[in-house]
């Protein structure tokens, strides 16, 4: 079997035999997005300084706890990595995965998972117009151009923000649903404490630089992967994320996704990119492979090309060394018949409660036994959704996952009387 090197080697040539063009970099990138030609880009991808091995998460490197100074900036080949299954949330590679990090536009998906939230819970509709105001219209950076007053669907404006990572629009969504950007931010810092964000500050909703009295944003690669998997819940998110290009008011300004992965990365879905002076080059790339789907996080990479070229290498890892397991899906009929004493019915088979998801090493995936237990028989009355046995994968004599096996419907008792008629 390859090393870690050889991996990277095989990465490295795959992805520049399949790639064409060169992602241009921007020498006056006021913020993260600066917008580059929409042409497949190809990368050439170095064999990494450091972090060559995929080392599974037990060998990972030591995780620095905070960074708030980011001391030395950005860094080859990166100052901070994780990869994660997107289903199960089982990490395949970490280092310095806790290490606080400014998110820069990254922070954006805490903005938009905040707002979906909303419209799901009918707080807020996609249909509603989001009105730009003054203070929204004059973010800079990345944007869309909106003009005092201008009115938009709240659907238009997420979009704006996850394709072309626009800060006015992030700006006018957040004053839509809070009243201000700074009580919208009170909303995320809640939503974080909800979701478990330990390493995750919030100051903003667009991730721009701070100006003179104000705290930098921060969050981790963990934090980051963790608000990746939340958006998932939302297909629309999901749509956004990985669209290429979409037209802003009404055709007069073409938006171009700042996720350049998306035009050459085989599999890639999303997800959001980001700069600041002080956070170098970083991203949040997801892609799905053979029903298995990835997210990699990036962070503080000293160019815009480097970020990609390390997110495509820890993916390609990622998608090379290990593989989805789903033995059994929920609600799915498992093991034999289970008749049924005095019972409406002679018989039923049991169904899984739950399914079992697991992404495991390819050459640990070989060895799995599924296991059904349950009785030969069972009295009525039997409950639906009552529990009957279990089912349970081995892997060499070794218990690693199990699910109940419950009864489909009810089964009521009957007399032997009533049987006979």
């Amino acid at each position: 079997m390859m090393g870690g090197r050889g991996w990277m080697a095989v990465a490295a040539a795959w992805v520049a035999l399949l790639c064409a063009g060169a992602i241009p970099e921007s020498a006056n990138a006021r913020e993260a997005e600066t917008r580059v030609a929409s042409a497949p880009v190809a990368v050439t991808v170095p064999a990494p300084p450091r972090s060559a091995g995929f080392a599974p998460p037990a060998q990972a490197a030591p995780s620095a706890q905070t960074a708030p100074t980011i001391p030395g900036g950005p860094a080859e080949p990166f100052r901070a990595a994780l990869v994660e299954d997107l289903e199960s949330g089982r990490v395949l590679f970490a280092e310095n995965e806790n290490m606080q990090w400014p998110p820069a536009s990254m922070i954006k998906m805490m903005t938009v998972l905040v707002v979906m939230d909303r419209v799901r819970d009918g707080s807020v509709s996609l249909d509603d117009q989001v009105f730009s105001s003054a203070r929204a219209s004059k973010m800079g950076g990345s944007q869309v151009y909106l003009a005092e007053g201008e009115r938009f669907p709240l659907r238009d404006m997420l979009r704006a923000v996850m394709v072309s990572s626009a800060n006015d629009a992030s700006a006018a969504v957040a004053e839509h649903v809070a009243g201000s950007t700074d009580a919208f931010v009170e909303l995320m810092r809640e939503r974080g404490q909800a979701m478990g964000l330990q390493d995750s500050e919030f100051y903003s909703v667009h991730g721009l630089p701070p100006g003179k009295g104000q705290k930098a944003d921060m969050m981790s690669a963990r934090d980051l992967a963790k608000v990746a998997r939340e958006l998932r819940a939302y297909p629309e998110v999901r749509e956004w994320a990985a669209t290429k290009e979409a037209p802003f008011r009404d055709g007069q300004f073409t938006m171009r996704n700042t996720n350049k992965m998306l035009y050459w990365y085989r599999g890639a879905t999303g997800l959001k990119t980001g700069y600041i002076g002080a956070s170098g080059f970083e991203v949040t790339a997801t892609a799905e492979r053979d029903g298995m789907s990835l997210v990699a996080v990036v962070l503080g990479v000293p160019t815009k090309k480097g970020s990609f070229e390390e997110a495509a290498k820890l993916l390609d890892q990622g998608f090379a060394r290990y593989q989805k397991v789903e033995p059994v899906k929920t609600g799915e009929e498992v093991g034999p018949s289970i008749s049924v004493a005095n019972g409406s019915e002679p018989y039923f088979r049991g169904l899984a409660a739950d399914g079992i998801h697991l992404v495991l090493p390819r050459t640990e995936a070989r060895d799995l036994a599924v296991e059904v237990r349950v009785p030969g028989q069972l009295a009525a009355p039997v409950a639906r959704g009552q529990v009957v046995g279990q089912v349970v994968l081995h892997r060499g004599g070794e218990e690693i996952a199990r699910s109940n096996v419950v009864a489909p419907r009810d089964i009521e008792a009957v007399s032997w009387w009533s049987r006979l008629w």
